[in-house]
């Protein structure tokens, strides 16, 4: 079985999580609030219509048993006279007629009752309906006899009996239980009033026959034995005082007295047959009313007093579950609420917490790491606020965060001052290396000025050629470190002679053709670093491009500014390549990136930029030759349309400062340029698919381009607009004194100069550098190792070793 991952394990939102543990206990409370109210008030309710049943039918079944114990000891009397009077018996039949009719009556509260109460009242009620048949039978006797019709009462009476017992049977414990000793006593009084209709059926015979003693036997021991065993032992409070006083009163004294006199008529006739009864029917009729009225108002007194007790507790009840109730629902509200403002807060806080730190995210770190990179302190502590939430597990959240927060710019500032710190050592080589390619420069210089033979001339141009890629290398160290370069002008320069200068700066500048039809010059704060750039990538063509192939350069005003296009017929990229370095010139460059950068691209670092600095949009794309064509569009803002009184003057000075007629300050406004490049690596190239060319150095050698263009005229810059002539070309021992000159004729200077070749100065230039190279590191393999010294004087070399050295 696999494990079980955390997406299978996490429930979901912490705000769901929070809503969900509040919403179990106040959806568990609410049932049982809801539970215990329904079932409090369905009991209530059911107590309350058992009472009233109680009261509309156990009553009235009361009222209606009494009235038909009495009718039936009048029955009995007038079945044993036929002749006597019938007056109190007519009157009784109303009197029950009126208690069978309101029990009747109440037929619908019956058709509600439970099915135990409902089936008990309809048998009172059927039973009840075939009284006037016994009725008959008792004024005219002819299908049963006397005790059967007797018998038929007491079945009703019974019948009732056992109905208000059903009825007793409510769902409260103590009810039922003070309900018990009523219907004994109601059992006792039934047995009573048997006692006295069998009795009033034979007083006026004077004898009684052997069942009908037995039966009255079995009615007294029946009576004493609920009495004694059931009814006394279960009595409590004003029903037992009561009770004990009918008991030990004379009347029921007297009962007894007359019981004992029937049940010892036998004992004094023992041959079985009629049993003569005493003559005591005036005592016991006596007797037996007074007992009649005291016990059947002590049943309605306490069956009153029991309908009492129960209404009143199914009206407590009821107050007692809406009480239970009401409290259940305060309880449901102040734990729904009380849940939903905890799970608010905390909601509340973590929204709190997210927002501090979506804050320091997206807004105080990027501002910390801005100020950063503009060189400002920053102070850790201000900003860094801490978020207190407190000390439960959340402010413990947020201590942590605020920990986290601390740490991260503590990170940040430390990393930039050692970011500051780097550059500031590589701005420092780099000065220094300036320094020294600018002496350099000026001994060249020197040198050149005082040599006239082409030999010496040719390795001078070839190392100055060399001075200069090394001095752009230098530039760019500076630029990396984020400084600007040294060299600077102070009028507009124009456009031909930027471009000139940038050619001059790339080592096979002999393959650069340049087609520049505008009269349009650049503001001077932009003059160097359109220069450093263009370079950078007309040599980014000419290293990838074969030889000798030409790398064209064209430039032209357009709608958006001045466009300058550089294109060569290399191998190209992928689409995905272009769109990277892209995307890569769009966006101001960080030191950082091209240092974590696994394709190491300085070039396309610098050109970045010095394209940012000045707005400038470069753009690379396929070119039509197969290969690929870098688009600078230069704005409006640093192109300058009038030609100022002396535009170019300071860059044709250094233009012709390797010249013989050049002036001092040539040399003197190269000693202030700078240059800076990647301290360890080569400048921008682009992956090839075939076997690279060889890098090659750029440099600022107009003098060698002009010492070539001497030997091959059609090697060299393109003519300007408007047919600007080249530049002058040294010619040995023009400038001296006649008597001084060498006896040769112009055709043995031509063929001096025809000597001093493009090729043959770049293969004495990489002799000359493989030398340097070899002495300042001995332990190091060098790069170039077939020999150029012994390449042939008609072979093309192309590309010097490279500055940076693994």
């Amino acid at each position: 079985m696999s494990p079980r991952t955390g997406a299978r394990r996490r429930l979901g939102s912490i705000r769901l999580s929070l809503i969900l543990l509040a919403l179990v206990p106040s959806v568990t409370l609410a049932a049982m609030w809801g539970v215990t109210t329904i079932q409090m008030f369905s009991e209530g309710l059911r107590l309350r219509d058992q009472t009233g049943l109680s009261r509309s039918t156990g009553a009235m079944g009361t009222e209606a048993t009494l009235a038909l114990q009495k009718e039936r000891s009048l029955s009995a009397v007038l079945m044993a006279s036929p002749g006597s009077s019938r007056a109190a018996l007519d009157e009784q039949r109303e009197l029950t007629d009126k208690a069978i009719a309101t029990l009747v009556g109440q037929s619908d509260r019956i058709r509600e009752a439970p099915t135990r109460i409902r089936d008990r009242m309809y048998s009172v009620i059927a039973s009840v309906g075939s009284l006037e048949y016994y009725r008959g039978q008792v004024d005219d006797p002819t299908d049963i006899t006397p005790e059967q019709a007797l018998d038929q009462y007491t079945s009703i009476i019974d019948d009732q009996i056992h109905a208000f017992q059903e009825i007793s049977q409510v769902d409260d414990g103590d009810l039922t239980s003070q309900a018990g000793p009523l219907v004994a006593l109601s059992h006792s009084a039934e047995l009573v009033s048997q006692e006295d209709a069998q009795l009033h059926l034979v007083w006026p015979a004077r004898e009684l026959d052997e069942p009908s003693w037995s039966h009255f036997t079995q009615l007294v021991n029946a009576r004493r034995f609920l009495v004694e065993d059931q009814l006394v032992p279960s009595l409590r409070g004003s029903v037992k005082a009561q009770t004990e006083r009918i008991l030990q009163g004379p009347e029921w004294r007297s009962l007894e007295t007359v019981e004992e006199m029937v049940l010892g008529a036998r004992a004094q006739d023992g041959d079985g047959g009629k049993m003569a009864l005493p003559d005591a029917q005036k005592r016991w009729n006596a007797a037996f009313d007074k007992l009649s009225e005291q016990y059947s108002a002590l049943i309605r007194q306490e069956t009153s007093a029991l309908l009492e007790r129960s209404d009143d507790q199914a009206q407590g009840l009821l107050i007692k579950a809406a009480a239970l109730s009401a409290g259940g629902l305060v309880a449901l509200l102040v734990c729904v609420i009380m849940s939903w403002r905890i799970t608010r807060s905390l909601s509340l806080r973590l929204r709190g917490l997210r927002i501090a730190t979506l804050s320091l995210a997206e807004e105080r770190l990027p501002d910390v790491v801005a100020r950063l990179d503009r060189g400002e302190t920053v102070d850790v502590e201000s900003a860094t606020p801490e978020l207190d939430y407190g000390r439960d597990e959340l402010g413990q959240v947020a201590q942590a965060f605020n920990t986290a927060q601390r740490t991260a710019v503590n990170t940040a500032v430390e990393l930039a001052d050692t970011r500051r710190g780097f550059q500031k050592v590589i701005l420092g080589i780099a000065r220094q290396s300036q320094n020294l390619v600018n002496l350099q420069l000026t001994k060249l210089d020197a040198l050149e000025r005082e040599h006239q033979d082409p030999n010496i001339l040719k390795g001078l141009y070839e190392l100055d050629s060399t001075a200069s890629q090394l001095r752009r290398y230098e530039e760019n160290l500076v630029i990396i470190s984020g400084e600007r370069p040294g060299r600077s002008w102070t009028e507009p320069v124009a456009l031909i002679d930027i471009l000139r200068s940038a050619v001059g700066e790339v080592a096979e500048y002999q393959r650069v053709e340049v087609q520049a039809d505008e009269e349009v010059f650049l503001a001077p704060p932009a003059v160097a670093d359109v220069i450093h750039l263009l370079a950078e990538l007309i040599d980014n063509a000419t290293t990838y491009s074969p030889a000798p192939s030409p790398v064209g350069v064209r430039a032209g005003l357009v709608a958006k500014g001045l466009a300058v296009e550089i294109e060569d017929r290399g191998l190209g990229m992928s689409e995905e390549d272009y769109s990277s370095f892209n995307a890569q010139l769009a966006q101001p460059p960080q030191f950082d990136v091209v240092a974590l950068a696994d394709d190491l691209r300085l070039g396309m670092f610098v050109i970045a930029r010095l394209a940012t600095r000045h707005g400038i949009a470069v753009t690379l794309r396929p070119s039509p030759y197969g290969g690929t064509t870098a688009i600078v569009l230069i704005p409006h803002d640093i192109v300058v349309r009038e030609s100022p009184e002396s535009a170019g003057g300071t860059l044709a000075e250094s233009l012709e400062a390797r010249t013989p007629a050049a002036e001092p300050a040539a040399a003197a406004a190269r000693s202030t340029s700078a240059g800076a490049a990647e301290p360890d690596g080569p400048t921008h190239e682009r992956p090839r698919d075939a076997q690279p060319v060889a890098r090659t150095r750029t440099a600022e050698v107009p003098a060698a381009r002009t010492a070539a263009a001497r030997s091959h005229p059609d090697a060299g810059a393109a003519r300007g607009p408007g047919g600007i002539a080249p530049l002058p070309r040294r010619v040995p021992q023009t400038s001296l004194a006649a008597e001084l000159r060498e006896d040769s004729t112009a055709d043995e200077a031509d063929a001096s100069l025809d000597d001093f070749t493009a090729e043959r100065a770049a293969s004495s230039l990489a002799g000359f550098q493989r030398g340097t190279l070899q002495a300042r590191d001995d332990d190091a393999e060098p790069t170039y190792d077939q020999g150029e010294a012994a390449t042939p004087e008609g072979a093309s070399v192309t590309s010097t070793p490279p500055a940076d050295r693994s």
